[in-house]
């Protein structure tokens, strides 16, 4: 019953997230092509939602739910795997039309073509966890 308030969040965050259309293929063709300021602005948002958020996480000391003070480890400094990671991210997420959270939420609307899109990310989430150890980091 713990969880049961996270499901539900996420239950809410999907018909957010359906509703400002922001898990429409055709808002995501119009950002990649620039013909439209929507997604950019539910993007910006989004940062900086978690920026604020990231800061009052450092600030306030705030406990995770086993009551554990959440720690954040700053990451390493590297420019090259950000720009391929980000890139390959990005061309993934034109050439599908979706990022990886909407596609559940594309499911769950009945948009059962997007399931190939799923097989296609956990088979490539699968191949990176093979291959991690061999990769530059």
């Amino acid at each position: 019953m713990k969880f049961l308030r996270f499901i539900l969040v996420g239950f809410v965050f999907g018909i957010v997230l359906t509703k400002a259309e922001a898990v429409s293929w055709y808002r995501i063709y119009e950002m990649f092509r620039f013909e439209s300021f929507h997604m950019f602005g539910i993007i910006m948002v989004a940062i900086a939602t978690g920026v604020i958020g990231i800061q009052m996480i450092k600030r306030s000391k705030i406990k995770d739910i086993k009551g554990q003070e959440i720690e954040i480890v700053p990451k390493e400094r590297g420019f090259t795997r950000y720009i391929v990671g980000g890139t390959l991210f990005g061309l993934g997420w034109g050439l599908v039309g979706s990022c990886p959270g909407p596609i559940f939420i594309l499911l769950g609307t009945g948009i059962y073509g997007v399931a190939v899109v799923l097989v296609g990310a956990l088979l490539g989430t699968y191949i990176y966890g093979l291959l991690k150890d061999k990769l530059p980091h």
